[in-house]
């Protein structure tokens, strides 16, 4: 009897629990409002609040969202796998070529204007891509 309960139980709750195309767009969902955040952070870098480190933290942190959002998004609908592959290709292209500059420049004032033409290009691409991926 007591090995029925908790059966049953565990049946309840199962059924209770998201599907996995919920979690994925959930966990897309998260992954795509730490990329704006991190977004936002680097554009409100200026001369005196940018580091290598800080912008390279922030880097890290959307490549790490974007590795969220590949291994989710094989259980997504199809229409919003699709959606989500081409903004994580488009946007990685971006992130990959911020990476780049980073520590390239040769002088401060030459690496904080590539740097800030840079982060407005990532927010444009985001604006383009994620924000575009109903949440909802």
């Amino acid at each position: 009897m007591l090995l029925l309960s908790a059966l049953l139980l565990g049946i309840g709750l199962a059924a209770c629990g998201q599907s996995d195309e919920e979690k994925a767009k959930s966990d897309v969902c998260d992954a795509r409002a730490d990329i704006q955040k991190n977004v936002k952070e680097l554009q409100g870098l200026t001369l005196g609040t940018a580091t290598v480190d800080k912008v390279r933290s922030n880097v890290d942190a959307i490549k790490s969202d974007l590795s969220k959002i590949a291994d989710a998004q094989g259980k997504l609908s199809d229409s919003q796998r699709k959606q989500i592959e081409q903004a994580n290709e488009t946007f990685k292209s971006k992130v990959q070529a911020l990476a780049g500059d980073v520590g390239k420049s040769v002088s401060i004032q030459d690496a904080v204007t590539r740097l800030k033409s840079d982060f407005a290009d990532l927010a444009a691409t985001y604006q383009q891509s994620f924000a575009r991926f109903d949440c909802g």
